[in-house]
């Protein structure tokens, strides 16, 4: 049977047709409504054993492969045992082999899903730019992909019942803690933001169940935003995360987390921060208009403020 990714014609047996038509319950295209399968494995990478990031980072290669191979040609092609595969998958969050074939398959019907190269030495400039463009596309897809309505929901209602936001991330999140610090304030909040994690560390043990913590860590692992959230859950604040790794120390601390999906590129960091700044932007829009009045009022005082440094 014939189905389309974009322009590219992707072939599947009778059985996987059928099957993947009666899982998404469509006629003559596949939903994109699903988790993206591609971006979830990408969000657990870092916590992948080494065989299994192998059968990771040849999928990621491969994908309109694995939906024509066993998992016994995947094992083959990866160096690796059928075990391995099936632990991979489990690991990745799918029920097993077969779950993963589907979800693929489904990805792979999306006519949203971006294909993206990676940026060898002979690239000329166009389309190195081309590439750094379409790789922060992509990020933002699947991040957009792996976000949870629910979680969503959740956010908007701790953000706004918040007394207290206490911001918190070190070294490359730092932009994105000071951009969060200056959206919310604008908002009436008490927002606090301390760039020394020494700081941030003392702050945590004064805070209390009315307090919200915001972290930011594209790791996930960091010692000191960990130490810091640990110490503020210890005092009853609760928690936020936004982070690229789903099964991070920070996001077994959080009561609601965000995935900041990224490609293992380059530009990886750089794109990651892209997706933490969407994350936040996005928070900050829904709570703005949930608070309209206040949020219409403040901007008129901080305009008049602003205007007069303004020769």
């Amino acid at each position: 049977m014939l189905l389309w990714c974009g322009n590219n014609p992707i072939y599947l047996s009778k059985w996987l047709y059928h099957h993947i038509k009666r899982e998404t319950k469509l006629t003559s295209t596949i939903s994109s409504n699903n988790t993206n399968s591609l971006a979830q494995i990408r969000s657990r990478l870092p916590n992948l054993a080494t065989a299994e990031r192998q059968v990771a980072d040849w999928l990621l290669q491969n994908p309109e492969e694995v939906i024509h191979s066993s998992m016994a040609q995947v094992a083959h092609k990866c160096g690796v045992s059928d075990t391995t595969v099936l632990r991979f998958c489990r690991t990745a969050g799918f029920r097993g082999y077969m779950d993963l074939k589907l979800s693929i398959a489904r990805d792979l019907a999306s006519p949203t899903q971006i294909i993206h190269d990676n940026i060898t030495e002979g690239d000329d400039p166009p389309t190195i730019a081309h590439k750094v463009f379409m790789s922060h596309i992509q990020t933002l897809y699947d991040t957009l992909e792996m976000l949870d309505k629910d979680a969503l929901n959740q956010a908007v209602d701790m953000i706004i019942a918040a007394k207290q936001l206490f911001i918190i991330g070190v070294g490359t999140s730092m932009p994105i803690v000071q951009e969060a610090y200056n959206k919310f304030f604008r908002l009436g909040f008490n927002c606090h933001a301390q760039t020394d994690s020494y700081l941030q560390l003392m702050e945590a043990s004064l805070v209390g169940p009315e307090t919200l913590v915001l972290a930011i860590s594209h790791s996930g692992s960091s010692t000191d935003p960990v130490l810091t959230l640990e110490e503020a859950r210890r005092n009853g604040a609760k928690a936020i995360v936004i982070t690229g790794n789903a099964e991070s120390p920070l996001t077994k601390l959080a009561d609601v987390t965000f995935l900041a999906v990224s490609h293992e590129t380059r530009a990886e960091a750089i794109a990651s921060r892209i997706a933490q700044m969407t994350i936040v932007d996005a928070l900050y829009v829904i709570v703005s208009l949930y608070m309209l009045q206040t949020a219409t009022q403040n901007e008129d005082k901080i305009w008049k403020a602003i205007l007069q440094k303004t020769l």
